[in-house]
């Protein structure tokens, strides 16, 4: 493949510029935000939560191999942040070998739109958007093989919405969009920034489609992780994000958490280190995973 890579793009700091006015997309496939989630006929039979985490996302790719290897039969893919741009790769057919070859390919140089024109943030997300569509050919994200859910949040409430329909570049891009890093995204003049704000690891949206086994994937930093000099500041951060996290875990049927190191940044090797730790976990707890399902018959 000759295009740059989408998920390095989303990890790695651009050098790029360019003056940009903030989104507001009102095109006729504007993604439609919900606040609940339908319950989907038919329900799904294994629904996969794949959690925000930046750079700890490429664990997501190691433990897809693993599910794949076993032949894990998931029909509903629910992804915040990150966690909704490996799944969109997923949920339109690529397997796990392909998006490692595609995060591992080209640069970010072409992708990012670095702007100091922006109110908010210092990236506008365009370009994002623009290389997701045309990756899947504008399919939107109702049309893809695999049912799809894309979590964001409301910025004006900090609710948490999800994108079952609609345009999928733009969908992605307003679940990716982290506080002041990217600019927030309008869409039919309300905005929206990053999953991890409001539910990074969303188990209820896969609760409320109606699945009978959910398998959710917390790539954060365990709790305790954090080394001794960490700021006060950092560590009430992480205790907020626990605090959204672990009542949604706790709905799941599994929980896959591997041990990441606490410190994640935009270099090839923690990328590399990420998705060995994420394959490796994943074997390690495989047969639990398995045994579960066949309890529950859904195996």
């Amino acid at each position: 493949m000759n295009n740059p890579s989408v998920i390095s793009l989303f990890l790695t700091i651009p050098l790029l510029f360019s003056c940009s006015k903030d989104i507001n997309y009102t095109a006729v496939d504007s993604p439609i935000a919900l606040t609940e989630v339908p319950a989907l006929t038919p329900g799904p039979k294994v629904a996969l939560v794949l959690g925000s985490g930046g750079p700890r996302g490429y664990a997501h790719i190691g433990i897809l191999k693993v599910l794949e290897k076993h032949n894990i039969p998931v029909d509903l893919v629910i992804g915040s942040s990150v966690g909704a741009l490996v799944g969109s790769f997923w949920a339109a057919g690529y397997n796990a070998d392909e998006i490692s070859r595609i995060a591992a390919e080209g640069g970010p140089f072409t992708l990012f739109d670095f702007s100091l024109f922006l109110k908010k943030g210092w990236i506008k997300g365009q370009r994002l958007q623009d290389y997701v569509n045309d990756q899947f050919n504008d399919v939107s994200i109702e049309q893809l093989p695999k049912s799809l859910i894309i979590v964001a949040t409301r910025e004006s409430d900090g609710k948490a919405t999800f994108f079952q329909k609609g345009n999928l570049g733009v969908a992605v891009r307003a679940s990716s969009a982290v506080m002041n890093v990217f600019a927030p995204v309008g869409i039919n003049n309300t905005t929206y920034i990053d999953a991890d704000e409001s539910l990074p690891v969303a188990v209820e949206a896969a609760r409320q489609a109606g699945a009978q086994f959910i398998i959710a994937v917390d790539v954060s930093a365990k709790a305790g992780a954090a080394p001794s000099g960490t700021s006060e500041k950092q560590l009430a951060k992480d205790a907020r994000r626990r605090d959204r996290i672990n009542p949604q875990v706790q709905m799941a049927d599994f929980l896959l958490h591997p041990d990441l190191e606490y410190k994640a940044g935009p270099w090839r090797k923690y990328f590399v280190a990420a998705e060995k730790e994420g394959e490796k976990y994943a074997l390690s707890i495989i047969e639990e995973l398995l045994e579960e399902m066949k309890s529950k018959s859904t195996k």
